[in-house]
C-alpha cells in the first residue's frame, strides 16, 4: 500500500492549487516478468499512487526499483501483470494523445535541423505544415534557440539538443509530461541552466501534470511539488516538498525546506 505521510509546515503559495481530478491512477498494480533463469521475477508490487492534475510528481528510489516500469506503464508500454493504470480516465494507450514523452538522450534525427526536429510530432500528428512550422519556433523561442532553428543536431551542444528536445516535447500541448531522466546526461552547468529553462516553463504553464523519474534527490526536490520514494517494487514514503514557487534553482539548495526533505528521503534510502 502507498505512504501517504507528508512533511507539515510552510504552505507553497505560489505553487498553483491542482484540481481534484487524478490523471494518473495507478490501482493495486502489480508487474512480473519471466526470469532467465526460470520462474517471473516481481517488479511492482500493490502499488497505489494518485497523481492529480497539474501535480509535478518526482519518482525516486535506487537502480532496479520500478521507477522507470511505473513511467512506461503510464506511457502504454507495459501492462500490469495485475491491477489498473488510467491515463486522464482512460487506459494509458488510449490517453496517449494526452502524453508527451521525454528521455535522457534527446534521440533527435541527425538528418532533420532543429525546428524540423521540434515538428516531428506534430507532423505524425497530421498538422499542416504552416501550422506545425509556426508552433516549433515559437517553441525554440520558448527554450531560447530561435536563432538556431537551422542547425542540425551535430552543429549543437548537448544542453542546446536537450532543449530542442524540450521544444519538441512541449510543442505537442501534452497534458501529461513523462520524463525519464532527462538532464541526466547534462554535465552539471549544463544540467541547472534547462532545468531553470524547464521550470520556468512549466511554472508559466502548470496545468500540466508531470511524472518525472530521476536517481538524483536534489533534482527532485528542486524541481518538484511532492516526491515518492520507491524500493523494493512497492512506495516507501510519499512526501510533499512545500517550497514555494517561483523557485531559484541557483539558491534553493539553502533553503532549509529543501534540506529537510533532502536529507528525509537521504536517510530512507540508506
Amino acid at each position: 500500500m502507498s505512504v501517504t505521510t507528508g512533511i507539515e509546515g510552510r504552505t507553497a503559495l505560489a505553487t498553483p492549487k491542482a484540481p481534484a481530478k487524478n490523471a494518473i491512477v495507478f490501482e493495486d498494480v502489480r508487474v512480473t516478468f519471466p526470469h532467465p533463469q526460470g520462474g517471473t521475477k516481481t517488479v511492482l508490487s500493490e502499488v497505489n499512487l494518485n497523481i492529480p492534475a497539474g501535480e509535478f510528481v518526482a519518482i525516486v528510489g535506487r537502480s532496479g526499483c520500478g521507477k522507470t516500469t511505473l513511467l512506461n506503464m503510464a506511457a502504454g508500454l507495459v501492462e500490469p501483470s495485475a491491477g489498473k493504470v488510467s491515463v486522464m480516465g482512460k487506459p494509458p494507450r488510449d490517453g496517449r494523445s494526452h502524453l508527451g514523452f521525454m528521455l535522457a538522450r534527446d534521440a533527435l534525427f541527425p538528418w532533420r535541423n532543429a525546428v524540423r526536429n521540434v515538428e516531428y510530432g506534430l507532423e505524425l500528428r497530421g498538422i499542416g505544415r504552416a501550422e506545425r512550422k509556426a508552433t516549433a519556433r515559437r517553441w525554440l523561442k520558448a527554450v531560447h534557440l530561435g536563432d538556431s532553428e537551422g542547425l542540425f543536431p551535430w552543429q549543437l551542444s548537448q544542453g542546446m539538443r536537450q532543449r530542442v528536445a524540450l521544444a519538441r516535447t512541449w510543442a505537442l500541448d501534452p497534458d501529461v509530461l513523462l520524463m525519464d531522466e532527462p538532464f541526466a546526461a547534462l554535465d552539471v552547468n549544463t544540467r541547472t541552466s534547462v532545468q531553470q529553462e524547464f521550470l520556468e516553463l512549466w511554472q508559466r504553464e502548470a496545468h500540466r501534470t508531470v511524472l518525472f523519474v530521476t536517481h538524483d534527490l536534489g533534482e527532485a526536490v528542486a524541481l518538484a511539488d511532492r516526491i515518492v520514494l520507491m524500493g523494493d517494487g512497492q512506495v516507501l514514503d510519499d512526501v510533499r516538498v512545500g517550497i514555494p514557487r517561483p523557485r531559484d534553482l541557483s539558491t534553493i539548495t539553502t533553503d532549509p525546506r529543501y534540506i529537510e526533505v533532502y536529507e528525509r528521503m537521504r536517510k530512507r534510502l540508506h
